[in-house]
């Protein structure tokens, strides 16, 4: 880490002190619907005074700094969010109807879901809840459900009592976890008496029952008086039940409110993986694309490429063509990856790349899409130089970390590895980063995890790796990992099942603006799949690419772990130009003795 530390992380120090100062710059743009622009749109930069509307062609421009956040705003459609990073230039958002139905009824098929349904998407759905009376959707059950995660609970926390106090808006918590959750007749609490030590008071039913202490559903069994005796590692979920609809079913008990508590062990399936793509009757019936046909809409200069049948010819294509497209970094990469794939031109590959660096200095976008060719490609050193490039550009993203940590994991400096994971979550506890615990920190710890799981002697020496405290994660077989270098693009991931039934992930901000704008905010660009046995067969994974809100292509790279978990663990990177929009098409086929699941 010395060398590490020295002059990598002073770059990243200095980075930090200078990131988020202002850079501005001419933010343009076309607004459309899809297929026609849209006049008149409102362009504002939230709590600023810069505001503009796009003319009769849709196009508008508009000064921005980097961190910025653009509004796009116009009656009847949704409006569009979009936070402004380092390399923002264009933005081109297609804006959908706000539609809400008033004229007719309208009648819809049922949203309720069976409890065989909620039973099997427990494990994978933080908003469903287990109760004494069964399973309940919090975004489908009749009332509000507010809820928190395992991983939005506090492991310093001493008792439930910390677990659930300012954590609810409206819930009142009396007492403290020390002196217990034992009762006395005052007139106050779940049974008329006062819970002295600790008791909750749902603020929505005191109104109407007086100050009636809640009562709590533990795995299923009853306790009007305070679990304080529940580890609060152990707890999965939690549910606050204040409204009559949901807590009827408690009868006189739940007058003053219920809380379901969910804890780890007593969690259904035992965390067993379920097939998404089996919850719903969905059969694959449209048309996929093939890698055939989305080659025959390649540019002009890779069809020629591919027809050369000598290194000669191949390169007289690439110098005709260099005049056309001499500061497209994409025709670089693609043009190095065809030498170096396909003519074995390794030497010439690398002279494409190194005689035209400028193209991709100071832009982490371009660098990570560089830098995941060359991981496809086998050659770490070289991908390791391009992430350390972007991550001095971007020290504030959580990506990076993750990204710079598998890098020298890659060619085999574990020591640097483990201390890229130790400086990021430094940086979490002194505050020069934020912890996202929904969609990135499930991801980061569990490469740390795995990494000292395989690797502890390497980052830690002698008798002293058996004091290293490993999670067991209780699984084993095929993980997918996915990562974009645009945090632009949008995209829907298919899974197909071998029963050619399908799950589909929407990265959009049509369909889940909340985890676009969660990824801007933390900086990162990354989900994964876990795959266990239970159905055998093919897979295949497809992809329609929505775009990037400019002309530019978007690098998808999947990661394949095999035998995940093990000391038989080995990996591939398959990485995919997205560039043919809104059809479905083929990315990979993978043959294992897996289920797709996300998590």
């Amino acid at each position: 880490m010395k060398k590490l530390g020295t002059l990598f992380l002073c770059l990243l120090f200095v980075q930090f002190a200078s990131y988020g100062q202002e850079n501005e710059r001419i933010l343009k743009g076309k607004v459309t619907d899809g297929t026609n622009p849209i006049e008149n749109v409102t362009v504002a930069i939230q709590d600023k005074t810069s505001t503009t509307k796009t003319d009769v062609e849709g196009y508008y421009q508009i000064n921005v700094a980097t961190g910025d956040v653009v509004t796009y705003t116009y009656m009847a459609m949704k409006t569009v969010t979009i936070k402004i990073e380092d390399v923002t230039r264009i933005l081109n958002p297609v804006m959908v109807p706000d539609i809400t139905e008033l004229d007719e009824v309208v009648v819809e098929a049922s949203k309720r879901r069976s409890q065989k349904d909620m039973e099997e998407d427990y494990t994978v759905n933080k908003r469903i809840i287990r109760t004494a009376w069964g399973y309940l959707d919090a975004d489908r059950a009749a009332g509000n459900i507010r809820m928190l995660s395992e991983e939005e609970i506090s492991p310093v926390s001493l008792c439930i009592l910390d677990v659930i106090r300012s954590r609810f808006p409206g819930v009142r918590v009396i007492g403290s976890c020390t002196t217990g959750g034992n009762t006395t007749d005052t007139g106050v609490g779940s049974g008329g008496s006062l819970q002295v030590g600790g008791y909750v008071i749902i603020r929505g039913l005191a109104s109407l029952t007086g100050s009636t202490a809640a009562i709590f559903d533990v795995d299923g069994q009853i306790f009007t008086d305070t679990p304080v005796w529940i580890d609060v590692n152990n707890i999965k979920r939690i549910a606050i039940l204040y409204n009559l609809a949901t807590t009827a079913t408690y009868g006189n008990l739940g007058r003053g409110g219920v809380i379901v508590i969910n804890t780890i062990g007593g969690n259904p399936q035992n965390g067993e993986i379920v097939d998404l793509a089996r919850l719903k009757n969905n059969f694959l019936k449209s048309k996929v694309l093939t890698k055939s046909e989305v080659a025959a809409n390649t540019p002009q200069y890779m069809k020629e490429l591919q027809a050369s049948t000598s290194v000669e010819e191949a390169k007289k294509v690439y110098e005709k063509y260099n005049n056309q497209y001499g500061s497209s970094p994409y025709f670089f990469i693609d043009a190095s990856n065809y030498f170096h794939d396909t003519m074995k031109d390794v030497s010439f590959a690398d002279e494409i790349i190194d005689n035209n660096l400028g193209a991709f200095k100071g832009n982490a976008v371009l660098l990570k899409a560089l830098a995941y060719n060359y991981e496809e490609q086998g050659r770490f050193k070289k991908a390791n130089k391009a992430y350390k490039d972007a991550f001095i550009l971007r020290p504030n993203y959580a990506q990076s970390y993750l990204d710079m940590a598998n890098s020298y994991r890659d060619i085999n400096e574990i020591k640097q590895a483990a201390s890229l994971y130790a400086r990021y979550e430094y940086l979490i506890q002194e505050g020069f980063l934020e912890r996202d615990t929904v969609g990135f920190e499930p991801i980061i710890s569990r490469e740390y995890n795995n990494l000292l799981m395989l690797k502890k002697g390497a980052v830690v020496k002698g008798n002293k790796s058996k004091n290293l405290y490993i999670a067991d994660e209780g699984f084993e077989g095929t993980r997918l990992v996915f990562e974009w270098n645009d945090s632009e693009a949008e995209f829907d991931l298919q899974f197909v099942n071998p029963g050619n039934q399908y799950h589909t992930w929407n990265h959009s901000l049509a369909d889940n603006s909340d985890t676009i704008t969660l990824e801007k905010e933390f900086g990162y660009n990354t989900t994964e799949y876990l795959l266990d046995g239970s159905l055998p067969g093919q897979w295949k994974i497809n992809v329609n690419y929505l775009g990037n809100k400019s002309l530019t292509p978007t690098y998808l790279k999947a990661t394949i772990y095999h035998n995940y978990g093990s000391k038989a663990q080995r990996k591939e990177v398959k990485v995919f130009k997205l560039s043919l929009k809104n059809v479905n098409h083929e990315l990979f086929k993978l043959q294992s003795n897996s289920s797709v699941l996300t998590n």
